[in-house]
């Protein structure tokens, strides 16, 4: 049975999402995956693919880890109390407790949830009730959700746009211009600025040196709260256990999800200060105005306490940062002057290729705007075609596609990230232009039109 065959196809197209199976088959993309471990996972007729791409940075360590899974075994065998919403719950403390202990002060606080978007909501909310304002600053390009709420912060249109009106009072900055930050701070005094350490959606940006920092201190001064998204670059995937011990400042509130939990059970955190819980929640009739059937749950708490652990015991943010500097050295080297590579950027294991024509060639010579098109529009996602069959799982960056990601666990080997790198440049290698790549996309959706947009080449 081949994958465009299998019954989940068929059930998922009927039942889940049809446009989704739609868009897989314009370019054959679609696989059913159907086992992982560690770095690699499975499709339904056997054959294995290094996973690049980890559920967007869900499974910093690796897939399906035999400590998580013995662990939740063993708590299921304990009979725990799922939902505690009457009483202390014991996993929401555990939890707390290992967060705050590996955490700098004052950060001690967590507000529990299921989402990255309720995590960054979580932080929207307190802002408002402990600085009593209401406006929000967040980054051009940047992601944070799609929760109606998140949205309302998001810096892509084309995500936002069917859903509006969404929330007022939301500016939005360049990613790195102090000079912008400090003029929107002077003029509406918000509650809060939403910010990522790197802009992983939305293709992979680094900030300016001590950016971060400075932006903090502005916001401080201001009155406005810095809210760090690292639902992406938390738990070791930058090299460092979160992005900002590396910047040198603590931010107001840390949102964390996505490898809290080994990738296993949705939990999520934004993780504040007492002086600050105290401003927005501290007296009795507000205890309740952040909560959640299922934030704190049993389940969820021990998954993330365990994968905490074995970030720790396994030492895997130095890993990601070994590990990273390999792939990014390795990269930069065998690509360096390839005519269809503008950029290669990252930190970590968090490494973004940015695609498009370098030099003249006739095609972008004649039709500069189409070429232009077509790279936003298509580059990344052939490359990452072309790796899966090849035998890695990757995709672009949501907001930038033509900035294709490598995101593996953490847990990867030296010559699996050879392996990458070789596996890379081998696919560059047949397209040293843009022609080339046109023609190849051009005759493949031509194929896929034919076979009435097949699951799978």
């Amino acid at each position: 049975m081949t994958d465009s065959e299998h019954p989940i196809t068929a059930s998922y197209a009927k039942y889940v999402n049809p446009s989704f199976v739609k868009l897989l088959g314009v370019l054959g993309y679609g696989r059913v995956f159907s086992k992982a471990q560690d770095v690699w996972i499975w499709d339904s007729t056997g054959r294995r693919y290094l996973d690049c791409l980890s559920g967007f940075g869900s499974v910093n360590i690796g897939h399906n880890h035999p400590k998580l899974i013995a662990r939740l075994h063993q708590l299921l065998d304990e009979q725990p109390y799922h939902l505690c919403h009457v009483g202390p719950a014991a996993g929401a403390a555990a939890l707390g407790e290992a967060l705050a202990r590996r955490l700098a002060p004052p950060l001690e606080i967590s507000l529990f949830g299921s989402s990255g978007a309720e995590a960054v909501e979580a932080g929207l909310k307190l802002a408002r009730a402990a600085t009593r304002r209401t406006d929000i600053v967040a980054c051009e390009g940047a992601f944070h959700g799609m929760s109606l709420g998140t949205l309302s912060v998001v810096g892509n249109k084309r995500l936002s746009l069917p859903f509006e009106p969404l929330l007022p009072g939301v500016h939005r900055v360049p990613f790195g211009d102090l000079t912008a930050l400090e003029q929107v701070l002077q003029k509406h005094r918000p509650a809060a600025f939403l910010l990522e350490p790197l802009q992983a959606e939305g293709g992979i940006v680094l900030p300016p040196p001590d950016y971060l920092r400075q932006a903090q201190q502005c916001c401080t001064a201001h009155g406005t709260l810095l809210i760090l998204d690292e639902i992406q670059t938390g738990l070791g995937r930058t090299g460092t256990l979160f992005a900002h011990q590396a910047e040198g400042f603590v931010p107001d509130v840390l949102c964390l999800a996505k490898s809290l939990s080994g990738g296993i059970a949705p939990v999520s955190v934004a993780v504040t200060s007492r002086h600050l819980f105290d401003k927005a929640y501290g007296k009795i009739d507000r205890f309740d105005l952040h909560s959640s059937t299922f934030q704190g749950n049993a389940f969820s708490c021990a998954a993330a306490v365990q994968s905490l652990d074995i970030i720790d015991a396994e030492n895997l943010a130095a890993r990601s940062h070994a590990r990273g500097a390999q792939l990014l050295a390795g990269l930069q080297q065998r690509l360096h002057g390839h005519p269809l590579v503008k950029d290669i950027r990252g930190r970590g294991l968090l490494v973004g290729i940015e695609f498009g024509p370098t030099g003249s060639g006739w095609l972008n010579r004649l039709a500069p705007g189409m070429v232009e098109k077509l790279t936003e529009a298509m580059f990344g996602q052939w490359v990452a075609v072309r790796m899966l069959e090849a035998g890695i799982l990757c995709q672009p960056t949501s907001s930038r596609w033509d900035v294709l990601r490598l995101q593996p666990p953490l847990t990867i080997s030296e010559n699996e990230i050879e392996f990458v790198i070789e596996t890379l440049v081998k696919v560059l290698d047949e397209y040293q232009g843009v022609a080339p790549i046109v023609g190849d996309i051009t005759r493949r959706v031509g194929s896929q039109w034919r076979k009435h947009w097949r699951f799978q080449s």
